[in-house]
């Protein structure tokens, strides 16, 4: 399936991804993103039926009731875990490492999900891959039908292939805003081991190949 990404600033990335029943969009990009988003859905011909948050920083949320007020019938479907950053609840979860603190913007939104996602669920062709360690409840999706992995900000590829245990000097923001590094790198490595024929980051561009990039991505932040 082609991926079809919707990007503002030249940094952020949002993904509409082609369904028979519509079009699911990965993330909703910063404030402002949602005439482009809109646009694009458009030109692929489609209606955005649902949308899924990989994580709850503004820089994916930010559009997301601007969206909601465009598309009252469309799901909204976060992981579990990063529903309380919806709601701007930077509270532990009992067992969560002690050490760790929710960082970056969480500006919240007033929608709501309509559903919760845990690993394992299916989006319509995209199973749910839990990878927390950016948030608490970062979640990824793997298009099963091609390989493509919709990663968040487990990995960017600004400046070539980075963790957010470790990001790249050009791109340090995922760093600044990432919850528990130890629990990224683990998160890194679960996705690695389904080796995606594809890598569609929340920043940056596209990698087609992406298995030897993200071996060395993972050992640089080891």
């Amino acid at each position: 399936m082609p991926v079809i990404p919707v990007t503002r600033l030249h940094l952020v990335n949002a993904y509409l991804v082609q369904e028979d029943d519509g079009l699911t969009l990965v993330d909703t990009a910063v404030k402002g993103s949602e005439k482009g988003i809109l646009a694009a859905a458009e030109a692929a011909g489609g209606t955005i039926t649902r949308i899924v948050l990989t994580h709850g920083h503004g820089d994916h949320v930010g559009s997301v009731d601007a969206l909601r007020a465009a598309l009252p019938d469309a799901e909204l479907l976060v992981g579990a875990r990063d529903a309380k950053l919806l709601r701007k609840d930077r509270s532990a979860d009992p067992g969560e490492p002690a050490d760790a603190k929710v960082r970056g913007g969480l500006p919240g939104t007033r929608a709501q999900p309509t559903g919760l996602l845990r690993d394992g669920d299916r989006v319509g062709s995209l199973r749910v891959v839990d990878s927390p360690g950016h948030t608490p409840g970062h979640i990824a999706l793997l298009d099963e039908r091609d390989g493509t992995l919709y990663c968040g900000d487990a990995f960017h590829t600004i400046g070539g292939v980075h963790t957010t245990a470790k990001p790249g000097w050009r791109f340090p923001l995922p760093g600044f805003a990432t919850w528990h590094k130890a629990t990224a790198l683990e998160s890194a490595k679960t996705l690695r081991a389904l080796d995606p024929r594809r890598l569609a980051a929340g920043h940056g561009r596209v990698l087609e190949a992406p298995g030897a990039a993200m071996d060395a991505a993972i050992a640089r932040g080891a």
